[in-house]
């Protein structure tokens, strides 16, 4: 990561922008490195890096000493963040609360004097989020079996659902769609911190699908409240650090506010396992205390399997959701992944996404003025109302069928509602591995009774944090699981009949 002086503005993008026909939306893509890991416990001399950091990292800031690098600093498990001398001021933008990490502008010089500190677990840039792009099917709400859970008989006795949190570029609180429901508003935006509303129109229509009560266009969970958790720009921009800062902040007021699922239609290049990538860490956090993270999949497909390089979509605890294109049908046989929609294995052998749900041509709410609106004047269908396709709105088909199971089965850990999804996805048999496990089906989740875990394997590696003194995911100890060669996913295995697609591969 070059320094520059506007690196600051190296953003990321929400989880937008699903390509339709031929055409593909430009994306900020960062390669991918080799990590330079020497860490103490191998013999690593004192002038080595203690830290992991992404090697072109490293090599640009001892090659540009005086140079300016926007990164993240995370502390070594236990060990608070304050420790290591980085306070806020003089470079520091932030500290957290879900992870031991700071923000921060450092020189070359002091990045590299940094990498050497005994308590630095990592160093890496504070990354841009991916936009993922831009086509109507209303029948989605049949194909994802969504309706039988708000328009059956009984629909005003329908249970209350959990609030669900959208980091996103915020919501237009003033349209019908949401009637009075969007029961807390924070702007987190380094780029854009004295916004307000929705500039870009990505979040509300992200809100929309997931919680919308217009007559017409009806969200997954439309008696569902909102919570606008803002971190991008008109233009859709966000930092890393941003959406941190938004992990923080449900973290505190996720009881106040009745949240239970966090949708986040964003997506960045992670350039370290999920075990080091802050983003990754910051969304555990949520998973561990409670929350349902749904992510999007991202748009960076290309017909095939590609390395699931993206954070929060890669992390093995979040549920994961990759696109389908209907093919103008309520009926999931015909269902199929647009080349677009990524799917294959992250780089610590995890299959992603986990399940799909439809994702092409949907038509939702867009904020008046919106940028979204001025670029696709075409794609407006009706005044307020356009169509766009995309990971991103696949994500809130399915945190609001998570919103609906949560409302029927409150005591669930977000484990039982990821079973429940997954377990009961329908068959994709013209989309294979490529649509996870198979697509949503709502009601046929909200009716499990048993669900199993697909993270049981992971969660014999959580223990508490002695620093936090919340659950945290034990990396090192699962590291050394995979490395023997121990069957460490057993306790999925065994905990239902799974089929072979249904199962998380690890390497």
């Amino acid at each position: 990561m070059p320094p520059s002086s506007d690196s600051r503005r190296t953003t990321r993008h929400s989880a937008l922008w699903g390509r339709g026909g031929k055409a593909k939306a430009a994306l900020i893509l960062v390669s991918c490195v080799a990590l330079a890991i020497p860490a103490a416990g191998l013999g690593a001399r004192r002038d080595q890096p203690r830290a992991l950091v992404p090697s072109s990292l490293l090599a640009a800031a001892a090659a540009h000493q005086t140079g300016v690098f926007h990164v993240i600093v995370q502390a070594s498990r236990g060990i608070p963040s304050s420790t290591l001398g980085l306070d806020v001021g003089n470079g520091v933008r932030r500290s957290f609360r879900s992870i031991a990490a700071v923000s921060a502008d450092l020189s070359g010089e002091d990045l590299v004097k940094l990498a050497r500190h005994p308590h630095v677990l990592a160093i890496t840039p504070d990354l841009p989020t991916s936009g993922q792009n831009y086509h109507d099917n209303e029948m989605w709400r049949q194909s994802a079996d969504v309706e039988p859970l708000w328009t059956g008989p009984g629909k005003s006795h329908a249970p209350q659902a959990p609030a669900i949190a959208v980091v996103d570029s915020g919501i237009d609180a003033s349209r019908p769609d949401f009637a009075g429901r969007v029961v807390a508003s924070v702007n987190l935006s380094t780029l854009a911190p004295n916004a307000t509303g929705d500039q870009q129109g990505h979040g509300t229509m992200v809100a929309g699908i997931a919680a919308g009560s217009a007559d017409v266009h009806l969200g997954a969970a439309p008696n569902a409240p909102l919570v606008d958790v803002r971190t991008s720009d008109a233009d859709g921009h966000s930092l890393t650090s941003d959406v941190i800062a938004a992990c923080d902040w449900i973290l505190a007021h996720k009881e106040q506010y009745g949240i239970g699922v966090v949708n986040i239609s964003q997506s960045a290049e992670a350039l370290t396992s999920f075990r080091y990538d802050p983003l990754d860490r910051a969304v555990e956090r949520l998973w561990l205390s409670g929350l349902i993270v749904v992510a999007a999949a991202g748009n960076y497909g290309d017909g095939g399997p590609v390395d699931m390089s993206h954070a929060p979509g890669n992390d093995p605890f979040v549920i994961t959701v990759g696109a389908l294109d209907q093919n103008g049908s309520s009926a999931p046989a015909d269902d199929t992944v647009p080349f677009w929609s990524a799917w294959g294995h992250t780089a610590d052998g995890f299959a992603k996404p986990d399940l799909s749900a439809p994702g092409r041509y949907l038509v939702m709410p867009v904020a008046d003025g919106s940028t979204l609106a001025a670029a696709a004047p075409d794609r407006v269908v009706e005044p307020g109302y356009m169509w766009m396709s995309g990971t991103s709105f696949a994500s809130p088909v399915v945190a609001g069928a998570a919103a609906q199971v949560l409302a029927r089965h409150p005591l669930w850990t977000p484990g039982q509602v990821k079973g429940a999804l997954m377990v009961s996805g329908t068959a994709l048999p013209a989309a294979g591995a490529a649509g996870g496990v198979g697509e949503v089906d709502a009601a046929a989740a909200a009716a499990v009774v048993l669900p199993p875990n697909p993270n049981a394997g992971l969660d014999r590696f959580v223990s508490i944090d002695p620093l936090s003194g919340a659950p945290a995911f034990d990396a090192d100890a699962w590291s050394a699981a995979v490395v023997t060669g121990a069957s460490w996913n057993e306790a999925s295995r065994n905990e239902a009949s799974w089929n072979e697609a249904s199962l998380n591969e690890a390497s």
